[in-house]
């Protein structure tokens, strides 16, 4: 029997930062096989701004690409894609997951009663109303960002070193935070594709239940590979 190919593809943003295992950008972050392809100016603060209507033809056409290769579906490797979803899953051949916010509606239906989630966000300033609407979230949400001065922003925005011990750090005070402010919390989404390197840590130490673009990776992975090897998407023909 040939060896079949079912890989996930990835629509990176252009920014070159260290990507230790556990990040989105890492190969060895997934259980399958992933394939990457990155969109040339698509900057973070570009697209956590939300300053890239200009660019929504290039996202489509690196999912283009990675379909050409082989990939069975697409994400990203920017949660703030969320505000995009729509506009982009439209306009692709493959089926699109832009962004781990989409978990929101279905963990909040999980939870026992009295129980939400909340977001720990790279940028709080900047996520608005929006990213939640586009992916089906109730935008009343909890939030708790990290600190614009922080290691990740750092090391991202402006080229400094990856510190794991102080971005770590960051997202337990965002944690924290968010925990102080809302005694409700059941689960945590991190909206960032760059925390899942910390998702055990943080579920370990607060006692949540945390998910990340991974645990959206692989729930959406394992059902385009349902009948991957004689489908193809769009014809409709098995």
């Amino acid at each position: 029997m040939p060896n079949e190919r079912h890989p996930l593809g990835i629509i990176m943003l252009d920014i070159a930062i260290e990507r230790p295992p556990g990040d989105v950008g890492h190969s060895a972050s997934w259980p399958f096989e992933v394939i990457f392809k990155t969109v040339p100016g698509a900057t973070a603060r570009k697209v956590v701004g939300g300053d890239d209507a200009d660019l929504m033809d290039a996202f489509v056409a690196a999912g283009e690409v990675l379909r050409a290769q082989g990939a069975v579906g697409l994400t990203t490797s920017c949660g703030f894609l969320a505000s995009r979803q729509r506009e982009l899953s439209a306009r692709m051949t493959l089926p699109l997951a832009t962004s781990s916010l989409l978990q929101l509606p279905m963990v909040e239906r999980c939870l026992p009663r009295g129980r939400r989630a909340g977001v720990i966000t790279y940028d709080a300033d900047a996520l608005t109303e929006r990213h939640f609407t586009s992916v089906g979230a109730d935008p009343s949400t909890p939030v708790a960002g990290l600190p614009p001065d922080g290691g990740l922003r750092a090391h991202i925005e402006h080229g400094q070193p990856y510190d794991r011990d102080r971005i770590g750090n960051d997202i337990c005070s965002a944690v924290r935070a968010l925990l102080a402010n809302n005694r409700d919390i059941g689960a945590l989404v991190f909206e960032c594709t760059n925390l899942p390197p910390f998702s055990n840590e943080v579920s370990r130490e607060f006692g949540l239940p945390v998910y990340d673009i991974l645990t959206l990776g692989r729930w959406f992975h394992s059902g385009l590979i349902q009948g991957a090897a004689s489908q193809s998407f769009g014809t409709g023909q098995a």
